[in-house]
């Protein structure tokens, strides 16, 4: 048995308003807004980055769960944006939580599903008896180029889960689908991805989540049905509304992981993000779906029921964090992006 022992979260209290994107380049907002079902998105501050979230994030699912980091044998954060192109930041994550160096660490990159990524390698040196406790994050300080359609959505947060023998939440099955399928790219030394823009839905992200999705439910012999909840990843807030409707979830399935129209996508954080808001208000016995998917491309989907334990824990509550938030103009946003030097 494998569960998610505790969980940790980072999202910046700095918003930008898409009315204000559209603004300085001459477009109409409510027409971006209701296209992408997204209203604002987090910024992350001119002295954050993945590395400070990924550790802001990892310090809360320690304190959460009364862990104790020491034991914490594997630490792996899934990004696309790690602030060293050789330089691990799983190194500073676990210097910064007070792991011992009698651990492994790595940095995972597979778009927007590297969290998940490093979940299942937990999940698996805990069955294998390997280590105690395994970290995964998902973080992203997500890149677009000014004026591209990437710039209304790209955000920034990310979460931190913690992989132990029994816990909160257990995990009874996780699949993955993955094809070659190239939706989304950037090469090295790059600032900015290129992506195929509406080949980003077919055959990308609807087939891989979809897939992904059915491939997990006849492994467990599940329906929609039979879960209380779902979190499918975020690229914008249609998208994961019209492909659980699709595979038969409703609305009140998926409304309380549904971030991305408050924060926009937080790429590696979106699912795990999502994971979290359905966290902090599931009850004993509840299950959950979550599945997650990265360009290039792939999905990982999680069948996942709540313990006993999840009573006596001290949640997140992410949601009280979202609320706290402070807007910046269009200025400040591109100050803190660096892109004033």
């Amino acid at each position: 048995m494998v569960a998610i022992v505790s969980y940790g979260a980072y999202v910046p209290k700095y918003r930008i308003k898409v009315e204000e994107i559209a603004r300085v380049w001459g477009r109409q907002a409510k027409s971006i807004s209701a296209g992408l079902n997204v209203f604002e998105k987090s910024v992350p501050s001119i002295d954050e980055d993945t590395a400070t979230i990924a550790v802001e994030a990892a310090r809360k699912a320690v304190e959460h769960g009364g862990i104790n980091a020491k034991e914490i044998g594997a630490i792996y954060v899934g990004s696309e944006s790690h602030p060293y192109a050789v330089k691990p930041t799983a190194t500073i994550v676990a210097e910064a939580i007070g792991a011992t160096p009698d651990l492994t660490a790595a940095d995972y990159e597979f778009a927007c599903k590297a969290g998940t990524a490093g979940m299942q390698n937990c999940i698996a040196l805990v069955n294998s008896g390997m280590i105690k406790y395994g970290m995964a994050i998902g973080v992203d300080v997500a890149q677009a180029a000014p004026g591209d359609a990437l710039e209304y959505t790209a955000a920034a947060g990310g979460a931190a889960f913690i992989i132990g023998r029994e816990g909160i939440a257990e995990i009874n099955e996780t699949v993955s689908f993955t094809t070659d399928t190239p939706d989304f790219w950037r090469r090295e030394g790059q600032p900015y991805p290129g992506h195929g823009e509406r080949f980003t839905g077919e055959p990308a992200y609807f087939r891989h989540i979809m897939s992904a999705a059915k491939l997990l439910m006849e492994k467990v012999g599940t329906k929609p049905s039979d879960y209380d909840y779902a979190v499918f990843h975020q690229p914008n807030g249609k998208f994961p509304v019209r492909v659980a409707k699709k595979l038969g979830f409703d609305k009140k399935q998926i409304e309380d992981g549904l971030l991305c129209p408050i924060i926009g996508n937080t790429y590696s954080g979106s699912t795990m993000l999502g994971l979290v808001a359905i966290l902090d208000i599931a009850k004993p016995g509840q299950r959950i779906l979550a599945v997650s998917y990265g360009s290039g491309a792939g999905s990982d989907a999680f069948d996942i029921t709540v313990t006993d334990k999840i009573e006596g824990y001290e949640r997140m509550k992410l949601k009280e964090m979202l609320n706290k938030k402070e807007y910046v103009d269009y200025a400040t946003y591109m100050k803190f992006r660096g892109e004033f030097r």
